[in-house]
C-alpha cells in the first residue's frame, strides 16, 4: 500500500512536471510570492508545485496512519460474538494458533476457492493428510504453473510415504538445481528447510540409495548422523556399488568430516572399520579422533584393526599405547591393549599382573573370563557375543 501511494505520487508529480515545462517553455518559469505574517515564501510556480505535492504526500500519509491506528484501537475494544464475523486473515489465523486445519478443511478450502495459484495445493495437501494420495497428485497435476515449487515439494513428500523413494530422489534432485521463482524469494530459507527436511526423510527410508546423490551436505546436522546410524544398522544389506558409492562420497568429503562434531566422526569411523578397502582411511581418522579426546570405542577400533593385520607390528603399536598412557592416565581400555600385546609377544608374566588392575571393568572382566577359558574357542565365540551386545556397533575379532 505504502509503495503503490509513493509510486503514484511519482509518477503524477513527473507528468505535471513535465507539463509544466512544455507549456512555460519560452516564458520563463514565473515568480510567485507569498506572505502571511511574518512566513514569506518566495519561488516559482514550479516549486510551489512541489510545495502542494509535498503538504499534499504528508496529508495522505497522515490520513492513512490514522485511519490504520484507530481502526487497530477500535477493533481491540469491538465484541466479537461469532467468528464468521471475524476477517478471513483473522480466521485463518486463529486455525494456525489452534492447529486446527484438519478440523477445518472446508473452511479453509472455502477461502482459497478463488485463488487460481493456491485453491489446488490447498486442496491436494487435505487429500494428502487424509491419505487419498492418488486424489492428490491430481490436484497437483492441475495446479498453476507458478506454484510449481510447492506441487512439488508435496508431490515428493507423497511419494516417499507410498515409499516410492526412487520417484522421490529424482524430483529432489530437480529441485535442487531448480532456479527459485523470484516471488518466493522473501521466504526461501522456509523453502530450504522443506527441502532439507524431504532429503533427511528419504535418507532415513533408504539409506543406501541417498548415495546416489551426485551432490553433497544436503542433510542437516542431526538427519546427517541419523543416516549413518541406518547405514550401518543395514550394512549387511549394501551391495558391491554401494560400498563402493559409500567410499567415494568419504574420500570426497574426508577433510570437511574431520571438522564435524565428534560424534559424527566416530559413526564414520565405525563404517570405515567394516570396509578392509579403506583401513588407511580408518587409521587416520582413529588417530585424529584420540588426538582430540579418548574414547575406548574410537580406540579399540583402531587396537583391532592393527592387531588383524597379516603381520601386526607389535613394536609400533605398543609405542603408541605408551604415548596415550602418557596423554590420558587411569584408562582402563589401555590395560586392555597391553595385555593383548604381551600375550602376543609371550611376555605372559606381565599380561597375568594386569589382570588384577580395574576389577570393575568390562573389558578387563572379558579378559579374565578369557585367559580361564584358555583355547576353547567355541566358548570364546560365546563370550563376544555376549560382551558385543554392550557395544554400540562393535565386534570383538581379537
Amino acid at each position: 500500500m505504502m509503495k503503490k501511494l509513493l509510486l503514484t505520487y511519482l509518477f503524477f508529480s513527473l507528468l505535471l512536471f513535465a507539463l509544466f515545462a512544455v507549456a512555460s517553455y519560452g516564458y520563463g518559469s514565473g515568480y510567485v510570492y507569498i506572505i502571511l505574517r511574518d512566513w514569506q515564501f518566495q519561488s516559482n510556480v514550479l516549486g510551489l508545485l512541489t510545495l502542494f505535492i509535498v503538504i499534499s504526500l504528508f496529508a495522505q500519509l497522515l490520513w492513512h496512519f490514522g485511519r490504520r491506528y484507530f481502526a487497530k484501537v477500535q477493533r481491540k475494544n469491538e465484541t466479537v460474538l461469532q467468528f464468521k464475523n471475524l476477517h478471513p486473515y483473522e480466521q485463518l489465523g486463529i486455525v494456525w494458533l489452534l492447529d486446527a486445519a484438519k478440523d477445518q478443511q472446508v473452511f479453509i478450502e472455502r477461502v482459497f476457492t478463488q485463488s487460481g495459484l493456491l485453491s489446488n495445493i490447498i486442496e491436494a495437501q487435505f487429500d494428502y493428510k487424509n491419505g487419498d494420495y492418488v486424489a492428490a497428485l491430481n490436484c497437483l497435476d492441475q495446479s498453476a504453473p507458478m506454484a510449481f515449487e510447492l506441487a512439488e515439494l508435496q508431490r515428493i513428500d507423497i511419494f516417499l510415504e507410498q515409499q516410492e523413494t526412487e520417484k522421490a530422489l529424482t524430483h529432489l534432485e530437480f529441485l535442487a538445481q531448480h532456479q527459485l521463482s523470484p516471488w518466493l524469494s522473501e521466504i526461501e530459507t522456509a523453502y530450504q528447510h522443506r527441502i532439507t527436511a524431504l532429503w533427511g526423510k528419504l535418507a532415513l527410508q533408504k539409506p543406501w540409495l541417498f548415495l546416489q546423490t551426485i551432490q553433497y551436505g544436503l542433510l542437516d546436522a542431526e538427519h546427517r548422523d541419523l543416516w549413518l546410524q541406518q547405514l550401518l544398522i543395514q550394512f549387511d544389506q549394501a551391495s558391491v556399488d554401494d560400498l563402493s558409492s559409500l567410499q567415494q562420497r568419504y574420500l570426497a568429503l574426508q577433510s570437511e568430516i574431520q571438522n564435524r562434531p565428534y560424534s559424527s566422526k566416530v559413526l564414520w569411523l565405525k563404517l570405515l572399520a567394516r570396509m578392509p578397502e579403506m583401513s588407511l582411511q580408518h587409521e587416520d581418522l582413529a588417530l585424529h579422533l584420540l588426538q582430540e579426546q579418548f574414547d575406548p570405542e574410537v580406540f579399540y577400533l583402531w587396537f583391532q584393526q592393527q592387531l588383524l593385520k597379516q603381520i601386526p607390528d607389535y613394536a609400533y603399536v605398543e609405542q603408541r599405547v605408551i604415548q596415550l598412557e602418557q596423554r590420558y592416565t587411569s584408562v582402563p581400555m589401555l590395560a586392555f591393549a597391553k595385555w593383548h600385546i604381551y600375550m602376543a609377544t609371550q611376555r605372559v608374566d606381565a599380561a597375568e599382573q594386569l589382570l588384577i588392575l580395574y576389577p570393575d571393568n568390562i573389558l578387563m572382566s572379558y579378559l579374565r573370563i578369557k585367559s580361564v577359558l584358555g583355547d576353547n574357542m567355541d566358548l570364546i565365540k560365546q563370550l563376544n557375543l555376549i560382551f558385543e551386545n554392550d557395544v554400540n556397533f562393535l565386534n570383538f575379532k581379537i
